[in-house]
C-alpha cells in the first residue's frame, strides 16, 4: 500500500504542473497517470458531465488502461455512481465482478478489473464529473487512498474550471468586439440585432435568443431579431407586455427555471413543444427607459449564474446603445431634410 508521503509528493507534483501549463488535456492525463502509478492501479478514467445533454450523460475526458469496448458501457455506470457519491462522497467496490451496485460483471471480468474506487470532481460545490481508479487485484481502499484520489479529483476540477474560464473570456472578448464593430458600422437595427442574437446564442450555448422591442401603444413586445427558434414558435401570437415575464420591463433581469410551470410566462404549451425549458430575460434600455427585452432560451434546465446574468445585461445595454445611435441618426437625417426644405422656401423671397 502506498505511503502517505507518496500521496503528498504526487499532489505537489500535479500542483506544480497546474501552475506551469494551460493545457487542460495534459493536466488531466497527468492526473489519470498519477492515480494509476501512486495507487498501483490497472487503469483510471476521468468522466465529465455533458452539460449540453438533457440526460445526465458522462463521457470519458481522460483515461488510461481501459479498452474501447469497456469505455462504451462505462458512462452508464458513471450515472449510477454519481447518485451514491453525492450522498457518501465516494464509491468503493471491493469485487466489481459481483457487486450489485454495478453492472456488466462479465465485461469487468474480461477487462481484468477487480476493484473500483470513484470520487467526485467538483467545481463550486457542483458535481461536474467523476474520477475512477480500477485495480487488477481485489482490495479494500483505505481512508488515505480515498483522500488522495479525492485530492487528485480536486486538481482535475480546478483544471477544467480554469480552462472553461479562459474559453469564456475568449468568447466574451470576441462577442464584445463583434458587437462594437457592428454597432459602429451599421445603422440597420434589425441587422445589428440579428448579429447580436446569433453571437449571444453561441457564446452562452443556448438553444435560442430573441430581441423584442416594446410597442407602447399596444403594450406588446414586437420581434426584431431571433436565432435558433422555429418560425411556428415565433408566429404563435402577440406577446403581451403585461403577461410575458413582465418584471423585466421594470428594469430587472428575470430567470425562469421552468417555463412550463411559471405563472409569469405566456404560451406555455408552445414553449414546451419548442423544447424551451429555462429562460433568461434582461431589459434593453435607451438611457433610463426600458424599450425592450433580450431573451435567452435553454432546452435543458439551467441555473443562469450571476456572471451570466451580468454579461447578458451588459450585452442588452450595448443593444440599447445601437438603437439609440440609429434613432439619433434618423432624427438628424429628418432635421437636415427639414432644414433644406426651409432653405428652399426662403429662396422664394428673393
Amino acid at each position: 500500500m502506498p505511503e502517505r508521503k507518496e500521496f503528498f509528493s504526487t499532489i505537489c507534483m500535479v500542483s506544480r504542473a497546474f501552475g506551469t501549463t494551460l493545457e487542460m488535456s495534459a493536466l488531466l492525463d497527468l492526473i489519470v497517470q498519477s492515480a494509476i502509478e501512486t495507487m498501483n492501479g490497472k487503469a483510471a478514467c476521468l468522466f465529465l458531465h455533458d452539460e449540453g445533454k438533457k440526460s445526465p450523460l458522462y463521457f470519458p475526458l481522460a483515461q488510461k488502461g481501459l479498452s474501447r469496448n469497456y469505455l462504451h458501457v462505462e458512462p452508464q455506470e458513471a450515472i449510477r455512481a454519481a447518485d451514491v457519491i453525492l450522498k457518501k462522497g465516494y464509491l468503493a467496490i471491493h469485487d466489481a465482478t459481483k457487486d450489485p451496485r454495478v453492472k456488466h460483471h462479465d465485461l469487468k471480468k474480461a477487462e481484468g478489473i477487480a476493484s473500483i474506487l470513484v470520487v467526485p470532481v467538483m467545481v463550486k460545490d457542483a458535481l461536474i464529473g467523476l474520477l475512477a481508479l480500477y485495480t487488477s487485484k481485489a482490495r479494500r481502499f483505505s481512508d488515505n487512498e480515498i483522500e488522495f484520489l479525492t485530492a487528485l479529483a480536486e486538481q482535475g476540477g480546478m483544471a477544467i474550471q480554469h480552462t472553461r474560464l479562459l474559453e469564456q473570456i475568449r468568447r466574451n472578448t470576441q462577442l464584445f468586439y463583434d458587437l462594437a464593430v457592428n454597432i459602429n458600422s451599421s445603422l440597420d437595427i434589425k441587422e445589428v440585432m440579428k448579429i447580436l442574437s446569433t453571437n449571444v446564442a453561441k457564446s452562452f450555448g443556448v438553444k435560442g435568443v430573441s430581441v423584442r422591442l416594446l410597442d407602447r401603444d399596444n403594450r406588446t413586445l414586437e420581434l426584431v431579431a431571433s436565432y435558433g427558434l422555429s418560425r411556428k414558435y415565433l408566429d404563435k401570437g402577440p406577446i403581451d407586455a403585461e403577461k410575458s415575464i413582465a418584471e423585466a420591463l421594470s428594469g430587472k433581469a428575470v430567470v425562469v427555471r421552468d417555463a412550463s410551470k411559471d405563472s409569469g410566462v405566456q404560451y406555455k404549451k408552445e414553449k414546451l413543444k419548442e423544447g424551451i425549458v429555462s429562460i433568461l430575460c434582461v431589459p434593453i434600455k435607451e438611457k433610463e427607459d426600458v424599450i425592450g427585452v433580450l431573451r435567452l432560451y435553454s432546452d435543458v434546465p439551467r441555473e443562469f449564474t450571476e456572471d451570466e446574468i451580468k454579461l447578458a445585461t451588459i450585452i442588452a445595454h450595448q443593444g440599447g446603445l445601437a438603437i439609440q445611435n440609429a434613432s439619433m441618426y434618423l432624427r438628424l437625417k429628418e432635421d437636415i431634410k427639414d432644414m433644406k426644405e426651409d432653405m428652399w422656401s426662403h429662396r422664394s423671397w428673393f
